[in-house]
This record gives C-alpha cells, structure tokens and sequence, in this order.
C-alpha cells in the first residue's frame, strides 16, 4: 500500500523540492529562515531562483507572480514572464534572485485607508519563504509560477494583511518562548508557532438559476426570497449522503487542492440544502492562511467547471443556516509539542493551565477586538442565528477544566473531574474515550480537546484578521503572566507558589468571560450585560473599537500595526462596508422596480377578470402598494443603518407578494429551486 497520495504537493515549491535542487548550503540557509525567523541570506536568492524556474518551467509555466492579500479581503497577482532580451535580436528565460525577493505592483488602486494619495502609486511585494511558493492554472491551462509575498507601500506601512500577520506570530512566539523557559523548555533558536485549521462552510447553486437572480451576482446574497416549504427543518440534509453531482465537484476539488498540498480531509453536507463544508488538517497559522485563500479561489473554480456557483457569503440565504470559517487555534511550542493538548504530566499540566488562564484574560481585556476582526456586512446576518455564536464574546471551557479554573482561583488545584468513558450499552461495542469537553456550537472561542475553536469568522473573511488579533492578545496575556512570575521569582519566591498566585489572580479578575451554557438564550444576554461584557451587535458599533487609543497602543506595543495602519484599517473596512451597503440598496431598487412591481401588475390584470380570486387580486394590490412606498423608503433612506432596516421592510412585502403572484410571472428562482433543485 502506498503511503503518500499520488499528485499531493506536485504543484509546491515545498522543502522537499528545495532540498533536492538547491545546493546544501543554501537549503540549510534557507531552512533556518523558515525555522528561526532569522533574516533572509539575500546572497542565496539567485541559487533559489533559478531552481524555482527550472521547476516551474519543467510545470509549463512561463510567467511568474508575486501573489498577495490586500485589504480588499482577495488576493491579488500580476504576471510576468520568465524573459529577457539577449541583445542578438532573441531573448533567453531568466529569473533573478532580486526579482524573487522583491517585486514592484502598482499600489494606487488598492485600499490604503489614508496611508497614501492616490497618484503615489508605488507599492513593493516582498517573498514571504516560510510559505511555499506553487503552480497555479488558468482556465485555459496557462501555468503561473506564484510566490506568495507581502505587500507594501513606498514608506514601508503594511497594506496587506500578510504582514501584520506574520508580526503578530513573531510576536506571539517571542512571548510563548520566554513562556516556556519558565517551565524549563529548552528552545534553542527554533521559534513556537500558532497553528491553524480553518474550516470553510460554502453554498453551491446551479449556474443557471444564479444568472437569474441579479442579487447574486452582485451582491452574494439574496435580497428578496420567500423561504422554502421544507428546508433545513427535519435536519435531513447534515452529514446526509452526498449527491452523485456535488461528490464529483468534491473529489475535483479535493484532487486540485492535494497538488497544491493543501491537506483538505473533512467533506460533508453542511445542515441546509445545497450547503457543505471543506476542512483541512491544521497547519502552521501562515501557510493555513494561505492555503484557505487558496481553497476560496478553487472552490470557485471547480464549481464552475460542475456547473454550479460557489456562493461563500456568510448568509446567501435569509431564515436558514448561514456559513461560517471556524478558526481552530492552538500554540506549537518550540519543542515541536501541541502546548494545548492536556498532559498527564503535572508540571506539563501547569504549563497548559497556564495559557487557558492566559487565554481568558486576552479574551476577556480585548473581546470587543476579537468581535471587530470579524465585523462586516455578511457576517451581521449571520452572528447569532442558526449555528453561529452571538455578538456577545465568550469562552466555553467545558465542566472539567472550569473545575480546575475554580480550584486554582481557591488556593490550588488538587484534583480533576475525569472525562471517563462513553458507555453505550452494547455488549460488543468497545467502551469510547469521552473527551474532557464537549463541544459547544453556541459559543463564540470554546475549547475543544487540544485547540480553540473561534467560530465567529465569516466564511468570507480572510482568516488572517481575526487570527492578528488572537495572536496579539494572547501575546500580551503571556508578557503579563511571564513579567509576574519572574518578578515573584527575583523576590525569592518559589516557582509553583508563585505561579499559582499570579494565575488565581487573573482568573479572580477575567472569569467573567467563563460561560458553558447556551449562548442563544435571552438569559445568557442579559447576564452577560450584567457581567459588563460587551454586545456589539453590527459593523458599525465593532469597527469603532480599531479607533480606540486601547487598541492603538496593543498593536503598536508589539509591532503589529503602526497607529496609522490601524487607522487605515479602521478608515478601509468602514468604506468597504458602507460601499456594500449602498451596492445593495442599488441592487433592491432596481430588482424592485424593474422586476417585481411589474410582475405584480401582471399577475393583477390576469387576475382582474376572474370574480373567484378577488380577494387574491386585492392582496396583491395591497402589497403592490406597500411595495411601491417601500422603494420610496429606501430612496430617502440616509446612513447604513436607516438603509438596512428600509431593506427589511421592502422586502417583507416582496416576499409576501412571491406567495401571490403565479409561479410563471414571478421573475426569480426561488429558495425551492435553488436549495432543493
């Protein structure tokens, strides 16, 4: 049996490349960058060059791409080939060590939020080596050889958000070493690595019906839409079996990915019709970044090539389930261990003990931050209803571990709840291992055996904001915690006694944060109020926070964002969703007038002569006119928030008159023929 998939990573410039085309010297140079984080040898680049276009080449390829993620929230390439005039009247490929290091798009037409004017138009893409660089194709079969890089401006500020990215895991890897020194890990030069599975929920609809609907196309999502008689209801459709046409686009998809070694595993029937889910195993935080970004871009592609539309917004469709991007975080230390798995051991116990106490207090100080790095015009419809956690941040721990959290803040843990095992009552079944929590889907950052799960990112979203985030604010949690214990420890104190103050303490101040309940309960909202937690319920309140001096002053503390990138920030995304707004607005408005009134006045004057249906015929009528002062509305709306709450009422009358109306005048497909069909 074979113990590799054939084709996976045949399209990555991977370690395993290196090695065998670079010289062992400059393979040794260039591991140790990716290990250690230490500066790039730029006297290796030509070496590596070369080898990346010998390769790439041997691919097909012609062109290469510096490929990055700006601030629009996509990625972004320009091409250029492997060719340089030989002065003989010829011209012979090459590709330079410079031109792999650095790169120079036009940066004008990209957001800055006010980092720069748009007639300075010069912007620089840097080779980021601790992720591969790989093949990508056309739909025409064109090979690209693509780097992935950071980008940024003439100044040197940030306008991507790759680089704030790998900051804050230098950042966090800083804190975790100096972390694991008080525990005794012996680090060496090897830097500790968060570490990311980014689950990705998606809608596939055929082609044909999205063509129809002009909301789609322009905004993701539907704007009007009666529900569906049977939808998601008898919860038939989750981990259902998988149809023959979806398992086809799905074992396409999963091949594409494998060849540019992005290790999906998990596929599924996600819980509405015409929803599913694509997980990977995790990685390190960088390239799983990467790697989603990747899978984004494949999923449309395969689609379309099955005849369907890949819809990632994180809430196609109103009344059922929207989809989300869970964001599994854990830490790697730079012994190479999972330093969130959970050890017999009791000193390896302390350690872990010790960052989920870590982890309350960088959720607890900055969840109005967590909240913000997950804010946008999708994923307001979709926080809080049908499998996503509410505004309102908080941790779910599980029974077991909030019983030692109690213990430690008491005096000292002295004992633990077993997880026990699962008895199911069969003699011939084995007995199953329970875990020591269960999972909690209502909770925005549980714990789920070894990682924490942050399930509020949108399935539109580039996992890179939320995850500056997380690794800053457990940055910070570790400085503090490392600062007090050292500081007890210099006064003579003993290490375990120490330790245990300085945790009981922050669990003293930051339990609040604790909650193992429903978080979908009014209950729980109204006692997370009481506990002083914040509920920022939409964009506009979340986004505010990005301007706050609190906010300025972690990111700057730790070199992750300057205080005018955050304020570009803060000024892009604001623009970004006030820009989506308006989109939709035009969108409702011309749907409105130009599609659903006169199918109304059709279905009126078919109606008018028929005595049996009057009753219909003056509905319609009166729905009609609830229609027409609903446009009126929405014109003379002003501001986002009076235009979302116009788009509501337009369209409940919309969607009253789709129960009316004949099925052959009403001008949309339906939720039943694109959910169902």
């Amino acid at each position: 049996m074979k113990n590799t998939i054939e084709g996976f990573g045949e399209k990555v410039f991977g370690l395993p490349l290196m090695e065998a085309r670079l010289s062992a010297p400059t393979f040794a140079s260039l591991k140790k960058t990716i290990d250690t984080g230490s500066m790039l040898d730029a006297s290796i680049a030509d070496e590596v060059a070369e080898a990346m276009k010998e390769w790439a080449m041997e691919k097909g390829a012609t062109h290469y791409t510096h490929w990055f993620q700006p601030l629009t929230g996509a990625t972004a390439e320009k091409h250029d080939a492997f060719i340089f005039p030989d002065f003989k009247g010829g011209v012979v490929t090459s590709f330079s060590g410079d031109e792999l290091i650095q790169g120079e798009p036009d940066a004008s037409s990209f957001p800055s939020g006010g980092l720069r004017a748009t007639f300075e138009a010069r912007g620089y893409t840097g080779w980021d080596p601790t992720s591969p660089a790989f093949i990508k194709y056309d739909d025409a079969g064109a090979a690209t050889l693509t780097i992935p890089t950071v980008f940024c401006g003439y100044n040197g500020e940030a306008l991507d958000k790759k680089t704030p990215l790998l900051r804050s895991m230098k950042a966090l890897s800083e804190q975790t070493v100096r972390l694991g020194k008080l525990f005794g890990v012996d680090c060496g030069d090897t830097m500790a690595k968060a570490t990311l599975g980014s689950e990705q929920e998606y809608f596939l609809i055929d082609e044909d019906l999205v063509a129809a609907r002009p909301d789609i196309l322009q905004t993701g999502r539907t704007l009007f839409g009666k529900g569906a008689s049977k939808h998601q209801q008898l919860d038939d459709h989750y981990f259902g079996s998988i149809k023959s046409r979806v398992a086809a686009f799905m074992a396409d998809l999963d091949a594409e990915l494998w060849k540019l070694g992005v290790p999906a595993k998990t596929r599924h029937n996600e819980v509405c019709p015409a929803q599913f889910e694509i997980a990977p195993v995790f990685e390190t935080l960088n390239i799983s970044v990467d790697h989603n970004m990747i899978t984004m871009d494949v999923l449309r592609t395969t689609a379309e090539k099955h005849g369907f539309v890949c819809l990632l917004h994180e809430k196609p469709f109103a009344g059922v389930n929207g989809s989300g991007k869970h964001n599994n975080w854990s830490i790697m230390g730079p012994d190479g261990k999972n330093w969130l798995k959970p050890a017999d051991n009791p000193h390896e116990y302390a350690k872990f003990m010790t960052i989920v106490v870590a982890l309350m207090k960088a959720v607890d100080t900055h969840a109005d931050l967590l909240r913000a790095s997950v804010a946008s015009a999708g994923n307001d419809h979709r926080l809080g209803a049908n499998e996503a956690p509410p505004a309102v941040v908080s941790i779910f721990l599980g029974d077991q571990l909030t019983d030692v959290i109690e213990q430690i803040e008491a005096g000292g843990a002295s004992s633990s709840q077993d997880g026990g095992f699962i008895h199911l009552g069969v003699d011939l079944l084995p007995k199953l291992p329970r875990g020591n929590t269960d999972r909690n889907r209502t909770s925005p950052f549980a714990f789920v055996g070894n990682r924490f799960e942050f399930r509020a990112v949108g399935s539109n979203q580039s996992p890179a904001g939320a995850n500056i985030v997380l690794n800053t604010i457990v940055a910070e949690a570790f400085d503090y915690i490392c600062t007090e214990v050292e500081a007890g420890v210099e006064k003579g104190g003993e290490f375990n006694a120490v330790l245990q103050d300085v945790l009981a303490a922050v669990i003293k101040e930051h339990k609040r944060i604790l909650f193992n309940g429903d978080n979908y309960t009014q209950e729980w909202l109204d006692e997370a109020a009481k506990r002083g937690l914040p509920n920022l319920k939409n964009t506009e309140e979340s986004l505010e926070v990005l301007a706050t001096q609190k906010a300025k002053d972690i990111f700057a503390k730790y070199g992750v964002l300057s205080n005018v990138e955050l304020e570009s920030r803060y000024n892009t995304y604001t623009e970004v969703y006030e820009t989506l707004i308006a989109i939709e607005v035009n969108t409702a408005l011309d749907i409105a007038k130009t599609m659903i009134v006169p199918a109304a006045v059709t279905a009126i004057n078919e109606y008018s002569s028929v005595a049996a249906v009057a009753g219909i015929t003056d509905e319609i009528s009166s729905l009609l006119e609830k229609t027409v002062a609903g446009i009126a509305a929405l014109e003379a709306a002003e501001g986002a928030t009076a235009e979302i709450a116009a788009m509501n009422e337009l369209r409940a009358s919309v969607d009253a008159l789709e129960a009316l109306v004949p099925a052959d005048i009403w001008p949309l497909p339906t939720y039943s023929e694109m959910l169902l069909g």
